[in-house]
């Protein structure tokens, strides 16, 4: 099966709910018969951990991810000093929650730090849906068509698209991969809430997730 669908935590503001609309027309290919449009556009990928290039006084954690689980981030460079260290910091993110997951710890430390607030207890939640369940993730999600808003200096909105349909639950008894076709199911558009601490470290204050969205499987 797909990877389970994030629970919103929390009513994201309304400029970005406004960004979900912009989420891109960029998608994959479809193995099955809802065929997504755009598949395999040519794109810079990045795999690279993007810790040592965020700015701030703040040591940020050491995620590492087992090599069944890879996160790609299409055209996640903006050449904009303050938006690239944002973006490194919701990769991160995204990074420390997969972490989590396959180490069945929702009280991660590294969720602690790119989490606040309504975001961080949604994310512990939904790990804990995991571990409760006996379930871990492998595979590959692809993460493009990032849409960002600064709304101040030290606030943003952020929505992108994922792409999971290369990504997949696994049962930790059997360490078997739970496979399903690809539907429109597979592709999930993010809004987010972005705010930066005084330690110069930008943390998701708010996430909602909109599985099969139509702005990211078309």
């Amino acid at each position: 099966m797909k990877r389970r669908p994030l629970s919103a935590a929390a009513a994201l503001t309304a400029t970005a709910a406004l960004l979900l609309a912009g989420c891109g027309s960029g998608t994959d290919s479809s193995k099955g018969n809802d065929k997504i449009t755009g598949a395999d556009q040519g794109r810079t990928n990045d795999t690279s951990s993007p810790s040592g290039s965020a700015s701030g006084a703040a040591k940020r954690p050491k995620i590492t991810l087992p090599s069944d689980v890879k996160n790609v981030f299409e055209n996640w460079k903006t050449g904009d000093a303050t938006k690239d260290a944002l973006l490194g910091d919701v990769k991160e993110r995204i990074n420390a929650t997969d972490a989590a997951i396959v180490a069945a710890n929702p009280g991660s430390e590294a969720l602690k730090f790119y989490y606040k607030g309504e975001a961080l207890s949604g994310a512990a939640e939904w790990i804990q849906g995991y571990v409760d369940d006996g379930k871990s993730i492998t595979g590959t999600v692809r993460f493009y068509n990032p849409d960002l808003l600064m709304v101040d200096k030290d606030t943003a909105a952020l929505a992108y698209c994922a792409d999971e349909s290369k990504a997949f639950d696994k049962d930790r008894k059997s360490d078997k991969a739970e496979k399903d076709p690809v539907t429109r199911d597979s592709y999930v558009a993010y809004n987010t809430r972005v705010q930066r601490t005084e330690q110069g470290v930008w943390q998701t204050t708010s996430l909602l997730s909109d599985r099969g969205n139509a702005k990211c499987t078309s």
